[in-house]
């Protein structure tokens, strides 16, 4: 399975650019969405350094409130599986 995550365009040099994601800055291949008219406060869906595709500031804010949501559920379960370890030792 491959995931590919939100990243916000913060600058352009050629066919490279420096995105934001997740607040790490990445250095990512613009190659494969020349075509699309990407520029910098634009986001892309990102995969192993790869833009694959221009989406909506919408679908990223979105997409990013669900991996919030999916972290926030594994902390709960982590918590929840350290108290069942004290209990049952």
């Amino acid at each position: 399975m491959c995931l590919s995550v939100p990243a916000k365009i913060l600058s352009i040099e050629g066919e490279m650019a420096q995105c934001s994601v997740g607040g790490a800055i990445v250095e990512a291949s613009l190659q494969m969405v020349t075509a699309e008219g990407i520029e910098p406060g634009d986001y892309v869906l990102l995969h192993t350094g790869f833009a694959l595709q221009k989406i909506s500031e919408e679908e990223a804010h979105v997409s990013l409130n669900l991996f919030n949501e999916f972290e926030d559920f594994n902390i709960r379960l982590d918590e929840e599986e350290k108290a069942d370890r004290q209990y049952f030792g």
